[in-house]
């Protein structure tokens, strides 16, 4: 991974409570993981700024954070909407035949024959295993099953190869 990557890892989504928490929309896998990444930096529109994470928890299903600086709801508020961001290497390296999503996003996909099937544009959860959306001539999506509809993916040659019928 580029040092100089971000990896969005979710979005400010609320404020908790009346001392400038905040309601987190976590993308990252378990939820309160993001918590351990700081300092974030927050985008939204042409704006950004970097922002240090002072303590964090699981709340129900979502994530609050405090944030440096923020001590109070009307300061909080104004946060509402700004994604999340992280530069690439604060995540750990991910062990063999383990990706994170945003390396696996802009590979080109072919078949096992080389039919060129185009770009993963995104990935999705689905309660039985990942899913990869593709963009080429038409829009496409594959099961991600690593040795099964996956068959290999070489991140220096920017490629994925899939066992899957172009047809279908």
């Amino acid at each position: 991974m580029s040092s100089k990557e971000l990896i969005n890892v979710g979005k400010i989504s609320g404020v908790f409570g009346v001392k400038g928490w905040v309601k987190v929309f976590s993308f990252t896998e378990p939820r309160d993981n993001i918590i351990s990444y700081s300092p974030w930096l927050l985008k939204k529109g042409s704006e950004e700024k970097s922002i240090a994470v002072v303590d964090g928890q699981l709340q129900g299903k979502t994530v609050v954070a405090q944030l440096d600086g923020i001590a109070d709801r009307d300061h909080a508020a104004n946060l509402m909407g700004w994604e999340v961001f992280i530069k690439a290497e604060q995540l750990p390296e991910p062990s063999d035949d383990e990706y994170y999503w945003s390396q696996l996003v802009g590979l080109n996909v072919e078949t096992t024959g080389g039919v060129q099937l185009g770009i993963i544009d995104g990935l999705m959860e689905t309660g039985a295993n990942d899913v990869i959306l593709i963009k080429g001539d038409r829009e496409r999506a594959i099961p991600f099953l690593l040795d099964q509809t996956i068959v290999t993916i070489d991140l220096s040659a920017g490629k994925m190869i899939v066992d899957w019928d172009p047809e279908f």
